[in-house]
């Protein structure tokens, strides 16, 4: 298994990083804060037009059919530059549709994302925030060739903007297994669905959603009826690890600025990068995001390779939780009091990195995952073997 960058995702990662630097500055981060619609249509439309969203899409729906760990290079990037894009809320419930929908599904949706006439977003957490089968209390009730879905969904990323949300609900009372869990494709203009703004740390657009027996389409059942939490499941688990690959980007951008700042900022006649304290703050916090792409390369690298990365995918999330928050205290610490200043942007890296670090699982959660794994495998996860027996 080797993790890092051939030539050709090298090539990729810079032409990533050329685009956003001349098309994302922090000006447009700012600006899209008190944005009504959050993302900017010229840039989302350029984005789309270099492929970037329909890149781990099938070729015969509009995509490009490269492997995941390529969007990871496009989210890192993304995270890079704060960009203010709905990619990862499009991608993530694309990726489902891709593997699980239908025919008619996949072709009536995919096209239209990979042309960016279609933005998705999707929806699981409810009142407990765990991201249990058990957590899930919206419940869908036939009634002749529809759905009737009733309940609210908290922390829906981009919804004001979306046209379509995948939203795992229940179909049938709880049952053993996460048995009776299924995913439907909800038109977001449907009557009956609401939704109401949330204010986050990192000022993005987060929505507090309420379905009030909304009328869904049999046919926009997504995978079998009662059956929907290895779906769900698999959707987390790659939203989690795309999210780690913006949590490491954003990281490394505050990194390399609090390094560049060390080296100029003159304190009693020289430099504070000379000083041993924050000469090994600057090292901590490259073995930090050092660490954490590691970590989430070889959890992109196992879903590639069609193989079990739940403990992976935890495992990155869980140490990019701590130390990429980590990375921008200490950036913060570097600055000294004008980080925390609005009119400074390092602030701008470190409310979108502490926010992440709070979705998609805490650290306590993952932790929890990867400890279950090794209690009911230790050998094989020791030595990065796959979890089936």
């Amino acid at each position: 298994m080797d993790v890092l960058l051939n030539e050709e995702e090298k090539m990729l990662q810079a032409s990533v990083r050329d685009f956003l630097e001349a098309e994302c500055p922090t000006t447009l981060v700012r600006d899209m804060e008190t944005d009504d619609r959050g993302y900017p249509s010229e840039l989302w439309t350029k984005v789309v037009e270099l492929g970037w969203v329909g890149l781990a899409l099938p070729e015969e729906y509009g995509g490009q059919g490269l492997p995941l760990s390529y969007l990871g290079i496009v989210l890192e990037e993304l995270g890079r530059a704060l960009a203010p894009l709905p990619v990862h809320s499009t991608t993530v419930p694309a990726l489902t549709i891709a593997s699980h929908g239908s025919v008619e599904q996949r072709q009536q949706i995919l096209p239209s994302v990979a042309r960016g006439d279609l933005i998705l977003t999707w929806a699981f957490t409810e009142r407990d925030a765990r991201f249990l089968p058990e957590t899930i209390g919206v419940k869908a009730e036939i009634e002749g060739d529809e759905f009737v879905l009733s309940g609210d969904k908290l922390f829906v990323d981009n919804f004001n903007v979306s046209d379509k949300c995948l939203v795992v609900c229940r179909t049938e009372p709880e049952s053993v297994g996460g048995q009776g869990l299924s995913l439907l494709l909800v038109d977001t203009d449907n009557a009956g669905v609401s939704e109401t703004p949330l204010v986050t740390l990192a000022k993005d657009k987060q929505s507090h959603v309420t379905f009030d027996n909304v009328r869904v389409p049999k046919e926009n059942l997504v995978g079998e009826l009662n059956q929907g939490w290895p779906i769900a499941d698999e959707m987390i688990q790659r939203a989690t690890i795309l999210l780690c690959a913006q949590m490491v980007g954003a990281a490394r951008k505050d990194a390399e600025m609090a390094i560049e700042y060390a080296k100029s900022r003159v304190a009693f006649g020289r430099p504070i990068g000379s000083f041993q304290s924050i000469q090994h703050l600057c090292a901590d916090i490259i073995l930090w995001v050092d660490g954490g792409q590691l970590l989430t390369y070889e959890a992109l690298w196992k879903i590639d390779q069609g193989l079990d990365a739940r403990v992976e995918v935890s495992q990155a999330k869980a140490f990019c939780n701590e130390k990429c928050e980590a990375v921008v205290r200490s950036g913060q610490q570097i600055h000294g009091g004008i980080g925390f200043m609005m009119e400074f942007d390092l602030h701008l890296w470190f409310r979108r990195v502490s926010s992440w670090t709070m979705r998609l699982g805490t650290t306590f959660e993952h932790r929890a995952k990867v400890s279950q794994a090794l209690m009911a495998h230790p050998g094989k996860v020791r030595l990065g073997m796959p979890l089936t027996t």
